[in-house]
């Protein structure tokens, strides 16, 4: 190391190099060493590269709010979308790309475009480099497949990865057109060759085509908010941009989300979920990666990254379509060469690390990680050549040469070795610092692979995030719940502790002044500082997602799913009321028509009433032991009606305004699980759906099943939730088996229809909905099946719930 340097001062006399730098720390002491002076000059030129990105993020704040207010302009004024201002040009001219189709860069004349042209590159590796052979991984494909067996829906459970929005399960074999019969009345249509007949309101048979095309609703969804945070299982993914905005995603969505205004963007770009995000030095380009999936026509989707700028929400470029296998798991941009390079691990057999020129989307050397997980990749601060990854048992050094790749193993030596080495971070003299599963803190000397300090113990358990501040304090947190801070010698300064409720830290990013934003497993995000209190800002469910329901006459709504949580949301201002725990998993929800009460129904067949106000527990009781899909209120609120997995609708009378149950009986005529239900609007009669496609009718105050067509066909229903009727069959998507349509509900005025798919995606259809194949606006955002949609008491908003994917999303109607 001594030699190479004393190379390098014989060719230029560094202490003359010294003298143009008038920082007196960095020249006073002229008996420091030569790599320590160059160690303070690395450190004074990041200073300020960080301040000219503090003014460039500063601008593109500017630009963004200009646009916005423009916009609000502009939808007063009903002058239809409003163009860029032209200032938006003082930003580094990029490619663009809008939905998913790159747009050629506005020609400047004196300024060439990074990439040439605004086309993509071609990809493939060319010959003279080193391609990586694959292992061949579809001995594990099917983990990103939702297995889709009969028994698996009539669980209502899927199995597979959190969410690929996908099953891949749709047929092509041609399905039967419906057929309608004008004498009687009615439409038959098949799913899974079953013929299904529903009969039409007497008035409208007359006036009846099947072949009339349905027309498109004149009203779209806008995504408004989203609730939630993966931090269960994604680590790295909690950043604060200096426009104020907290980034970060769930589902396949990212959210900027800036805490003082309580507003929320949404990047939308991808299409299944996202597992890793990275943010330039430039603190406004953004990169995130995603799983493959499976669209709803069982396309496969290729995992790919999505680099984007996080002012305008542009798409800037795509890059590994067709070369990564499975899933993105970590993701970093250079730091030293201006962030030119991005590196990428996937989630193949061999854990593929990949190195990125973005800008030319053009692919520099890519090697065999690792057969075992990787955890974290990151570039050296002042080395672009350099990249530390670390994983289930390894640590490398990458040091890339000529197009390769080339590793050096941490060498742990008298140092137990750790199972997992889960984060890394970097010291200001270039140090790279780990923490491992053994609770301990390892420093590598720079350039170096050996260990030149231990914190023995740092925490109890493994430490899953290391963040260094700008002060030079290093943040450590873990499976402990601690959160400790160290000064530059490595010496412990302070401890907090994050209550239990809010779980184990997984990810530290630094706030504003003295701020710390921390992730959790418990998909938390907390704000908070390193001597204080840690106040929640984002929170959300740890497990599949299924019950909701919205109150009757207020902007709140309800969810509960498999985490055991029941939680009341406040739609207008996005925080949550309370939340409360339960015994059993829960499956669906109901407010009584008063609003004074909701009945929970579980996965055991036991259901419970709370009190909306105070969450305290009215009443339990339980019917049969398998879950209860549906709980559903009279209009009048004299009744409850329960839809049992094994097969009957139980009812019971309610008094008191939802404070007194007894018994009346249970509807028994169905040949399979109960899965929607609605009420007649003077609460004389019920109407079901099950498993097997049948629609069966009802008096629930006597449980007698009605079979007389004339008594049927013209009941108003209050609610729409069940997805086989006349009114509704234009929604079945051409090849459905059936169960690819979760849930659906029907505006309180009648004009709109909405669905939630196994394919991630929620449908708005015009109401009534009875033409065949009838058109819809489709929107993404979930990346899991979506298992609940319903409109706010007002028809404002609606709400959907995203299976595993464990998010909740509004949506303002406009």
């Amino acid at each position: 190391m001594e030699d190479g340097f004393s190379s390098y001062s014989s060719l230029y006399d560094t202490s003359s190099l010294l003298q143009f730098c008038n920082d007196d720390s960095a020249s006073a002491a002229s008996s420091m060493e030569v790599t320590d002076r160059i160690a303070s000059l690395e450190q004074r030129v990041q200073m300020q590269e960080d301040e000219i990105q503090l003014l460039k993020s500063a601008l593109a704040d500017v630009v963004r709010r200009l646009n916005v207010s423009e916009e609000q302009q502009a939808m007063g004024s009903r002058r239809g979308p409003t163009k860029a201002r032209p200032m938006i040009a003082t930003l580094p001219l990029r490619p663009t790309v809008n939905n998913g189709t790159i747009l050629p860069k506005k020609g400047s004349g004196t300024l060439p475009s990074p990439s040439g042209s605004g086309s993509r590159k071609d990809t493939s590796t060319p010959a003279n480099k080193s391609t990586v052979r694959r292992a061949n991984s579809n001995e594990h494909v099917g983990t990103l497949t939702r297995k889709d067996s009969g028994d698996s829906k009539g669980n209502r459970t899927r199995a597979g990865s959190t969410g690929s929005n996908s099953s891949g399960k749709r047929s092509d074999s041609k399905q039967r057109d419906p057929v309608f019969n004008a004498e009687e009345g009615y439409v038959k249509m098949y799913l899974k060759g079953r013929p299904i007949t529903m009969f039409m309101p007497k008035e409208q048979v007359d006036s009846y085509c099947l072949e009339a095309r349905a027309d498109l609703p004149s009203n779209k969804l806008k995504l408004d908010w989203v609730y939630g945070y993966r931090g269960r299982d994604c680590r790295s993914n909690l950043y604060l941009l200096p426009t104020g905005e907290t980034v970060y995603f769930i589902a396949s969505v990212v959210v900027l989300f800036n805490v003082d205004e309580q507003l929320q963007r949404h990047y939308t770009g991808h299409t299944d979920d996202i597992k890793c995000l990275a943010v330039h030095p430039d603190k406004i380009t953004i990169a995130t990666g995603q799983v493959a999936g499976t669209s709803s026509d069982g396309k496969q989707l290729a995992p790919h990254v999505r680099v984007w700028d996080s002012v305008s929400l542009n798409t800037l470029h795509v890059l590994g379509t067709g070369f990564f296998d499975r899933a993105l798991v970590c993701l970093a941009f250079s730091k030293s060469n201006g962030g030119n390079t991005l590196c990428v691990v996937d989630d193949s057999n061999d854990h593929v690390l990949s190195v990125w020129d973005w800008q030319r989307e053009d692919r520099l050397a890519e090697v065999k990680c690792s057969n075992e997980s990787v955890f974290a990749a990151d570039f050296h601060p002042t080395d672009c050549n350099i990249i530390v990854t670390c994983g289930k048992s390894h640590l490398y050094f990458w040091n890339l040469e000529k197009g390769m790749l080339v590793k050096k193993q941490g060498l742990f030596e008298k140092q137990e070795k750790p199972k997992f080495v889960l984060c890394v971070t970097f010291a200001e003299n270039g140090d790279a610092i780990t923490g491992d599963s053994s609770g301990n803190i390892l420093v590598w000397g720079k350039g170096t692979n050996r260990i030149s300090h231990v914190i023995q113990g740092a925490h109890e358990g493994s430490i899953f995030a290391l963040t260094m501040l700008r002060n030079g304090t290093l943040v450590s947190g873990g499976k402990d719940r601690r959160l400790v801070s160290w000064d530059g010698s490595y010496q412990q300064i302070q401890t907090v502790e994050v209550p239990e409720l809010f779980g184990p830290i997984r990810t530290i990013a630094e706030g504003r002044g003295e701020t710390v934003l921390i992730g959790t497993t418990k998909n938390f995000v907390l704000q908070g500082s390193l001597d204080g209190e840690f106040m929640p800002i984002t929170q959300g469910h740890t497990d599949e997602l299924w019950g909701l329901a919205v109150h009757p006459w207020k902007p709140q709504f309800l969810t509960c799913g498999y985490d055991r949580q029941v939680c009341l949301w406040d739609s207008s201002c996005h925080q949550l009321i309370w939340t409360k725990s339960m015994e059993d998993a829960a499956q669906s929800a109901g407010f009584h028509p008063s609003g004074a009460v909701v009945a929970i129904g579980t996965q055991t067949g036991r259901w419970l009433v709370l009190d909306t106000d105070s969450k305290d527990l009215v009443t339990v009781h339980t019917d049969g032991n398998e879950q209860l899909s549906v709980m559903s209120y009279g209009p009048d609120g004299n009744f409850l009606a329960i839809g049992s997995h094994d097969n009957y609708i139980y009812i019971y009378a309610v008094a008191e305004n939802g404070r007194k149950y007894s018994r009346v009986g249970k509807c028994s005529g169905h040949s399979s699980f109960i899965t929607h239900l609605d009420w007649s609007v003077d609460s004389q009669y019920l109407v079901s759906n099950s498993g097997d496609y049948e629609i069966l009718y009802w008096i629930p105050s006597v449980c007698k099943q009605v079979v007389s067509v004339e008594t049927t066909r013209d009941i108003e229903w209050a609610t729409y939730t069940c997805t086989l009727g006349f009114q509704v069959f234009g929604l079945w998507p051409d090849g459905s088996d059936g169960t690819d349509i979760n849930a659906v509900c029907r505006t309180n005025d009648k004009s709109l229809l909405v669905t939630g798919d196994d394919f991630g995606k929620v449908h708005l259809f015009s109401y009534p909905c009875s033409q065949f194949r009838a058109p819809s606006h489709v929107y993404g955002g979930h990346s899991s099946h979506v298992t609940n949609v319903t409109f706010l008491y007002d028809d404002s908003y609606l709400v959907s719930t995203g299976g595993k994917d464990m998010s909740v999303m509004q949506w303002r109607i406009v």
